[in-house]
């Protein structure tokens, strides 16, 4: 499984020239300071949303909350098995969660 998602992943990265994929064990993104996605140890990924596209998520796919080493992220939401599938729509989730980071304030 955790192959499948990191192919996943890397390539919807891979795609956007805004940012890049960090962490050898614990892949990631992040800008501005704050990370906007994580894939987990038990290989779920994650993505950072404002509480307007938290709302969308939610409506589209059920926003469930992400969990990193026992603790549930604030403003993640846990990507569904059947998003992973359609890339266009992870990869606009991924530019949200961009956007979202880059309009805090820098760390």
């Amino acid at each position: 499984m955790r192959e499948k998602i990191l192919k996943i992943y890397d390539a919807i990265v891979e795609a956007n020239p805004n940012f890049d994929r960090k962490g050898k064990t614990m892949p990631y993104t992040s800008a501005n300071g704050y990370m906007f996605s994580l894939i987990n140890k038990d290989d779920e990924l994650g993505i950072r949303l404002s509480k307007s596209d938290t709302i969308a998520f939610d409506k589209a796919y059920g926003a469930k909350p992400f969990k990193s080493h026992g603790a549930t992220m604030r403003e993640y939401v846990l990507i569904p098995d059947a998003l992973l599938k359609d890339s266009k729509t992870l990869g606009t989730y991924l530019q949200k969660g961009f956007e979202y980071v880059m309009s805090l304030p820098p760390k």
